[in-house]
Formats: C-alpha cells, sequence, structure tokens
C-alpha cells in the first residue's frame, strides 16, 4: 500500500563534480581537498585509477587529500585502468591519458564493454594520440600511447558533457588553442571546475575554447548534494499522497536543473529557498510537496539538462493526468542499459500505460501500480526509479540487482526508509 513521506534529508555529493575535482586535484600542482565527495563505486574508480598512475590519495570518508605533482608528475602504471561501471570515469580519463607519453590499457565492466567510445577516441586521434581497441577503437578493452597533442576545433554530433570534457581536457596541455561545438549546451562542471583550479575556459555560446600548455593548481573544492540523486526524493514526494519532503544543499547548476522546470510544469508544489549562488557550483535547499500533476512534452534543448533523470520522470507521467511525451533522447539507448527499453518495460510489468518509441516514450497517466518483480539490470537509476514505484504499488514488489544502486547512491535505501510515516 502507498505511504507517505515525510522529512528533511541530504543526499550524497554530486557525482559529476567529484569526478572531476579528483582528475584535476590530480593532474594539478599543489595539494586539494575535496569535502562532500561522493564515495559510490564511480568515483571510488576515478580514485583507483589516478592512485595507479602514481597521484597519492587520501580518503576519510567524504573528505579527499590529493598530493598533485601536476600532469608531468603522472606515471605509467604498471596494472591495466579499470572503471568499473563509470562511464564519466573512462571518457574523461581518456583526454588526460592522450596528454601523457606512456602506454595505458583501459578496461570497464560488461556495461562499459557496450558503450560507444569512438565518440571520444575520434577526436582524440585528430588531437594526435594513439587510441586502438575492439572495432578501431569504438569500444574497451582500449590502449593509449599519448603525448604530443594539437589542439583542434571540434563540431560534436552529441550534446555530451564526457565528449566536450575529454577534448578540452586534452586540449588543456595540447599545442594551440582546442574549441568544441556542441548542438546543445551539456553540463558545464568542467568549465566551472578547470576555473577553480587556476585555468580558463572560454565560452562563445555553443563553442568552447580552451588554451593550452595551461598549469592548474590545487585548490580547495565543497562537492553539494547531487540533483540527479535527489531528483528520486523531488519526484517521490511529488507523487506520493500527503508527502513532504525537503532536500537540503542540493546543486543548481543551471545545466543541471532541468528537472525543476519539468516538475514545476507538471504542476509540482516545489519551494526553492537559501540559495547561495556566490559559490563555482551554487546550491539551495529544495522542498516539494504532493501536488495534482499534468502530463508534459519533453524534448528539445532540455533534453541535455535532465538526461539522467528521465527514468524517474516516466514514473512521474504514470501518476499525472493526461499524456506526456518524452523525445530527442535517443542518448538513453547508449546510457547503463538502454534506458529506453528498461524504463518502458518494467514499469509496464507495474502496470503502467506506457510505450517506447525511437527516441523517447510515450506515458499514459494516471496509472494504478501493483507489485511485481521487476529487475534494474545492473543501472542504478533504474534501480531507484523502481524503489519510489514499489512507495506506490499496491502490493509488494521485488527489485533484482538492487545493489547496483551503490553506483551512486549508497544508503539510499536507510535514507527512504527513514522518510516512510
Amino acid at each position: 500500500m502507498s505511504v507517505r513521506l515525510k522529512g528533511e534529508m541530504k543526499v550524497p555529493g554530486d557525482k559529476s563534480i567529484s569526478h572531476r575535482a579528483v582528475m584535476l586535484g590530480s593532474i594539478a600542482h599543489g595539494k586539494t581537498v575535496i569535502d562532500g565527495l561522493l564515495t559510490g563505486d564511480d568515483c571510488l574508480s576515478t580514485i583507483d585509477c589516478f592512485r595507479k598512475l602514481g597521484v597519492e590519495i587520501h580518503l576519510d570518508g567524504q573528505h579527499v587529500e590529493i598530493n598533485g605533482k601536476g600532469l608531468e608528475g603522472l606515471q605509467e602504471p604498471n596494472q591495466v585502468l579499470n572503471v568499473g561501471n563509470s562511464g564519466t570515469t573512462i571518457r574523461l580519463m581518456l583526454g588526460i591519458l592522450s596528454s601523457l607519453p606512456f602506454h595505458t590499457t583501459v578496461i570497464g565492466d560488461d556495461s562499459i564493454a557496450k558503450r560507444p567510445m569512438g565518440r571520444v577516441t575520434v577526436p582524440l586521434r585528430e588531437m594526435g594520440a594513439k587510441i586502438d581497441g575492439r572495432e578501431e577503437g569504438k569500444f574497451t578493452p582500449l590502449s593509449v600511447r599519448g603525448g604530443g597533442l594539437k589542439g583542434i576545433d571540434y563540431t560534436s554530433p552529441v550534446a555530451s558533457a564526457q565528449v566536450k570534457s575529454a577534448i578540452l581536457l586534452a586540449g588543456l596541455f595540447a599545442d594551440g588553442s582546442t574549441s568544441v561545438i556542441e548542438p546543445e549546451d551539456s553540463r558545464d562542471h568542467t568549465e566551472r571546475m578547470v576555473q577553480e583550479f587556476g585555468g580558463s575556459v572560454q565560452t562563445d555560446g555553443l563553442k568552447k575554447t580552451i588554451q593550452g600548455k595551461q598549469t592548474l593548481k590545487g585548490t580547495s573544492i565543497n562537492v553539494p548534494g547531487d540533483i540527479s540523486s535527489a531528483a528520486f526524493f523531488l519526484v517521490a514526494a511529488a507523487i506520493i499522497p500527503n508527502s513532504e519532503i525537503t532536500i537540503k544543499n542540493v546543486g543548481m547548476n543551471p545545466t543541471r536543473t532541468g528537472i525543476l522546470d519539468i516538475l514545476t510544469n507538471m504542476g509540482a508544489d516545489i519551494t526553492i529557498h537559501n540559495v547561495n549562488d556566490n559559490v563555482i557550483e551554487p546550491y539551495a535547499d529544495i522542498t516539494v510537496r504532493y501536488s495534482n500533476l499534468k502530463g508534459v512534452e519533453i524534448s528539445g534543448d532540455i533534453i541535455p539538462r535532465l538526461i539522467d533523470e528521465i527514468p524517474i520522470l516516466a514514473l512521474a507521467a504514470t501518476q499525472a493526468e493526461g499524456v506526456t511525451v518524452i523525445k530527442d533522447a535517443e542518448e538513453l539507448k547508449v546510457k547503463e542499459t538502454n534506458r529506453i527499453d528498461t524504463v518502458v518495460d518494467e514499469l509496464k510489468k507495474l502496470g503502467a500505460n506506457i510505450e517506447a518509441t525511437e527516441d523517447g516514450m510515450k506515458i499514459y497517466g494516471k496509472s494504478n501500480l501493483h507489485g511485481a518483480t521487476v529487475s534494474s539490470y545492473g543501472d542504478h537509476r533504474i534501480g531507484m526509479m523502481l524503489a519510489i514505484a514499489s512507495c506506490l504499488a499496491s502490493d509488494d514488489t521485488q527489485i533484482q540487482n538492487s545493489e547496483a544502486i551503490t553506483i551512486s547512491y549508497p544508503g539510499f535505501f536507510n535514507q527512504l526508509e527513514e522518510l516512510k510515516k
């Protein structure tokens, strides 16, 4: 039976910011201190890889200290670098490895082995890196011999922060300037983080340019709460009757707040307070109360601002009056799973009226959900979406492979239980 959710909470540190803080701290000169780091499996994979590259990294809970010796301080690893399940780790790290005059081999888990790497290896080769792998470098394992890079002007066919960041990080140490033009703006954490470490990235509309041979200096980073993790509880409060949740210190980077725009358009009762935008990554407290939602269209340039939140928005749409249409979201097919098919298949098992389209899905509300046996298929965001759905189901739901949630949200189930009233 449906329960209500009430209370205040904090979500773990932002995954995107945590990855970048560790990477840039590892290639900067001097000490970097990070507080609020996400200690999920993905970010631990990033730390492990840079330790194998010779970086001294001390981890104490969510507090990290990195003794950086610059890019030239990295050493050829005597082991393969294993990124686990982390697409951010492998794609961004490839940009850094391409700048290093030695050999590295990079692998990941079965999910990573299916994810397209050509989108970063092609431009990095154009800059001068020697990269090989399955299907001519389109898939892992990947072998990299870098160094001697030259800047390029690259027009990316996809709006992807991972692609943009890989090229900009390679450009940081290349000869000349490097530019990336995207079809729409993707999240800008790399540009902000480079600035925080004393570097600079120029922005001209959809074009980002970085000058080569910059030197980064160690700094202190406070990581705000991850809005992609908060999204599950924001939606839960909006769709579970009599619920009200306040989430403290949530990252409010404008390239990430599409979830708030869409929920507001759907009619959600959202209050944003205690805003702090006088920092490199703004944050605020967010309160959401249950309300009657209506179906909307989600498409166009907002998609890159909420691509990771589409699974939980699909659940919200099952509880909204009318039809919700999600379009222009082909990128969902190359995430940890094909998230279009997985979201549709698993929500159907729970009684949702939902269908897949070529570039998204159609959801017909309002659905009464019932219990079923479902699976995350090893995808952390699918697992969390199904856990929230189970709070609405009329009887018990069994979630297989729920351990995948620890990739981005250790302690998720404990927090969910604490909110139940």
